[in-house]
């Protein structure tokens, strides 16, 4: 039958169909928003309108990140992601961080919603879709472990600067005294972290160097290490982006486009933050922690969660840890030298609020119990997902400018 035909042959490739995905529809809001900013809209409407313009442009930049990598190998796209792997959240909050100290605590509050939403939102997501659809599923538990650690040590970066704020008690008269020490601390450990990520990633190369990636693909590659046969098959059978089929020019074009891009629309964010957050009733650091972090990581969630639909939990399980691994331990550090050049009255620290710490603690036990196995299902993920709402509950219940 002529309609049993029509359902059986596959459609041409380049059709139109073929770009109306959700990133390319979601473009549509960088000139919404754009026209926003011309017309004058309010505050609130600009900050709703850069906010959803930054999510496709960020999907964009790791399309292109993930299409120069795979053309360049390995090496060479192994520093690649690391650099670019959270270009938007660091953008954020460069451009936070350039206000000024009124907003210190805003862009470290964006530090711990990174953390935080990768590892309990991010792959909470990607653990309950996968496991409803799949039943149980399988990935390296050595080195989600790993990851872990990393995490829990990048959780003690956190903790000791805000420890000694809370614990060394100046003399009347020397509190700018006790201000520069920690000032001083904070950069002390900013340099261990940093060098610990730059160790961590030197192991990762070597290893994959060492080891040939499985199928032939490098750029699913990480820490030497592929997910195991069927996982592995499932994912290359799956359609994958356009992104790593460019060729390096088109790659590196849209890099850069989406890049100013992410840099327009996060200046328009950040000058509208504090008003739309105070029209909308919140206060700075759940602003911070929740509604600017989940604009940022927007574009890993929507990959993780699909890499999980596919059974292929494995990357989904590098997405979310290795991106909380990158803000932890490059872009919190990258931020405390930046203020340094920066020409405000004091630096930024690395001394966070007890609820952020807190919450950095609490979601780095709980992955690591949800990864010492190396197995996950839809209960863990439902877990997860718990405990970043409680903590968003917490942090939304905060008084203006609580601690």
């Amino acid at each position: 039958m002529p309609s049993s035909t029509a359902e059986t042959e596959p459609r041409a490739p380049g059709g139109w169909r073929d770009y109306l995905t959700p990133l390319n529809v979601m473009m549509a809001a960088v000139p919404a928003a754009a026209g926003l900013k011309l017309g004058g809209a309010s505050d609130l409407w600009l900050f709703v309108g850069a906010g959803l313009a930054i999510v496709p442009l960020a999907g964009y930049m790791g399309k292109a990140t993930e299409a120069l990598a795979e053309k360049l190998g390995p090496t060479a796209g192994g520093l690649l992601n690391a650099t670019f792997g959270n270009a938007a959240e660091l953008i954020i909050a460069l451009m936070l961080l350039w206000q000024g100290p009124h907003l210190f605590d805003t862009v470290k509050a964006t530090l711990t919603g990174s953390i935080i939403g990768n590892v309990l939102l991010v792959l909470g997501l990607a653990v309950l879709v996968g496991g409803a659809r799949w039943g149980k599923q399988t990935f390296d538990r050595t080195n989600a472990g790993v990851g872990a650690t990393l995490l829990a040590l990048a959780a003690a970066g956190l903790l000791v600067p805000t420890l000694f704020f809370y614990l060394y008690r100046p003399a009347p008269g020397q509190a700018e005294e006790a201000a520069v020490r920690l000032e001083n601390l904070s950069e002390e450990i900013a340099v261990v972290l940093m060098v610990i990520y730059a160790l961590s990633l030197l192991f990762t190369l070597r290893t994959a160097q060492r080891v040939p990636p499985a199928g032939g693909d490098p750029g699913r590659a990480s820490g030497g290490r592929q997910p195991p046969a069927s996982t592995s098959q499932q994912g290359a059978d799956a359609p994958r982006s356009p992104g790593p089929h460019w060729g390096v020019w088109t790659a590196l074009g849209v890099l850069l486009a989406a890049t100013a891009g992410v840099a327009v629309m996060s200046e328009w964010l950040v000058h509208t933050v504090e008003a739309a957050g105070h029209q909308l009733g919140m206060n700075a650091v759940f602003v911070g922690v929740i509604v600017v972090a989940v604009i940022g990581n927007a574009a890993e969630h929507s990959t993780a969660v699909l890499m999980a639909w596919r059974n292929d939990m494995e990357v989904a399980v590098q997405i979310a840890v290795g991106s909380s691994i990158q803000v932890a331990l490059f872009v919190a550090p990258v931020l405390v030298f930046a203020s340094l050049l920066m020409d405000h009255p004091h630096p930024l620290d690395l001394h966070f609020t007890p609820l952020e710490v807190a919450a950095v603690v609490l979601s780095v036990a709980v992955i690591a119990l949800v990864c010492h196995d190396g197995e996950s299902n839809w209960l863990e993920g439902a877990m997860l997902l718990g405990l970043y709402l409680i903590l968003a509950l917490a942090f939304y219940n905060l008084p203006a400018g609580g601690h």
